[in-house]
């Protein structure tokens, strides 16, 4: 066994050259889980609420998007943001930008249906309910039925965004010098060690993924105690 590979290499797996250069490795992989989720929540968000509407010039377009996204690989998303940007943009997009993109649209499509899924659980009798207390249909979604379906959605979200992390290693495809790409690189110059290097990165990847459930979790615990307070 070749460890002291992986020793060395470490900061390089963590952070890439940073401060040197563009941040990399673990780092730019948690990067672009977080801005993705972000990004991701609230296209999801806004997405869902449109398929909910009973208004078809809103709901169709949103049901076409959704399906289109749902139903096209990650990977093919990543390639039509990078190579079709020069065409749509008029410029290149740097790769960071266009797997984050990718990432946001197409885990927003996912994100959307667990939106509708949510509040459809609920019983139809809390929207009637608040109309009849004098509220307009986007006040009693936004102070009535989105309160309580998000917080039902939290295992959900929790479960797509861990999806997302792990999804970030498809950035190396075109060249994102995240966890997998810094690995790689190491393993090509250093090529006594694969097994130890990738192990590695394995154990990187559920560290981060633990982290993002553990959190879910213990967000989930508190909701329930606030609620049955």
């Amino acid at each position: 066994m070749h460890w002291n590979v992986v020793f060395n290499n470490m900061d390089y797996l963590l952070w890439g050259v940073y401060p040197n250069g563009p941040l990399g490795g673990m780092a730019a992989s948690i990067l672009l889980a977080v801005l993705g989720s972000i990004g991701a929540f609230w296209l999801g968000l806004a997405l869902g609420l449109m398929r909910l509407s009973g208004r078809w010039p809103v709901r169709i377009p949103a049901v076409a998007v959704i399906e289109v996204i749902r139903g096209t690989p990650l990977l093919m998303l990543i390639f039509w943001f990078y190579f079709l940007g020069p065409v749509v943009f008029g410029y290149t997009l740097p790769e960071f930008e266009s797997a984050l993109i990718a990432f946001v649209v197409f885990t927003g499509a996912c994100v959307a249906e667990i939106v509708r899924a949510g509040v459809l659980a609920l019983p139809r009798g809390q929207m009637e309910a608040a109309r009849g207390q004098g509220l307009s249909y986007f006040q009693a979604m936004r102070y009535v039925i989105l309160p309580q379906a998000l917080r039902n959605m939290l295992p959900s979200f929790a479960n797509q965004f861990v999806s997302l992390t792990k999804d970030t290693s498809l950035a190396y495809i075109i060249g994102v010098g995240e966890l997998t790409r810094a690995a790689t690189q190491v393993n090509n110059r250093e090529v006594v060690a694969p097994a130890e290097i990738f192990l590695t990165i394995a154990v990187l990847y559920f560290i981060i993924c633990w982290g993002i459930t553990a959190t879910g979790r213990h967000m989930e615990r508190h909701l329930i105690r606030y609620q049955v307070r």
